[in-house]
Parts: structure tokens; C-alpha cells; sequence
């Protein structure tokens, strides 16, 4: 899948544990690459909430909640901070009442 250099805060929560806020590397239709603060480890299921800005959606700003599992962590340096590329397994749009957002998702789903 092709990616996209896309620096949007992010708040991600990992399984059993709380919510952390970061912002975005690139995003693809199927994944999702940041950076955290703390080593997780491939296969850890975690839930993604980010805000797609209005020039790229050419509308309103839409907010979008993935549940991805995690399926590389990248440790650059010991006291760098940790990359984490996930799998977006599901997704769900925050917004609906939007003719716009119905057929995004609509398209968004049948390219997964």
C-alpha cells in the first residue's frame, strides 16, 4: 500500500494500559507508523484515534478510530523514542453525519 508522510497527533491506547499522545509518521490505508515512548511488542492489539485536517479531506476535519495490531517496533538508540508500525484491523469514523464520510468509508472499506 502506498503511504503518506502525515504528521497528525495521534492518541493511542495499548491494551491494559493507558493513553498516549504522538503524532503520525506516514499512514496507509492499511497501517499506521509513530513513534511512543515505551517499547510494545509485536502483536500487542491497540486502538488509534487521529484527525484528518481538512485539506486532506477537501471538507471538514474528520476524526477516525483505528484498532490495529502491532506488527514491527523499530529501537533506533537506547534513548531514542521507540517506532511502532501497526496493522489497521478495523477503523471508525467519529463523525457520520456527512454524506462525505458514508462514502468514504464505504470506499475505504472495500480497499481492505
Amino acid at each position: 500500500m502506498r503511504r503518506f508522510d502525515m504528521r497528525l497527533p495521534a492518541i493511542v491506547r495499548l491494551e491494559g494500559t493507558g493513553e498516549f499522545h504522538t503524532e503520525t509518521q506516514n499512514v496507509s490505508a492499511r497501517g499506521v507508523f509513530f513513534y511512543l515512548d515505551r517499547t510494545v511488542q509485536a502483536g500487542t492489539k491497540l486502538e488509534v484515534t487521529l484527525t484528518f485536517p481538512p485539506h486532506v479531506t477537501l471538507t471538514e476535519a474528520v476524526r477516525v478510530r483505528f484498532t490495529a495490531r502491532v506488527i514491527r517496533v523499530e529501537h533506533p538508540l537506547p534513548s531514542a523514542r521507540i517506532g511502532t508500525a501497526a496493522l489497521i484491523e478495523d477503523y471508525e469514523f467519529l463523525r457520520s453525519n456527512a454524506d462525505f464520510l458514508s462514502a468514504m468509508q464505504s470506499e475505504w472499506k472495500s480497499s481492505n
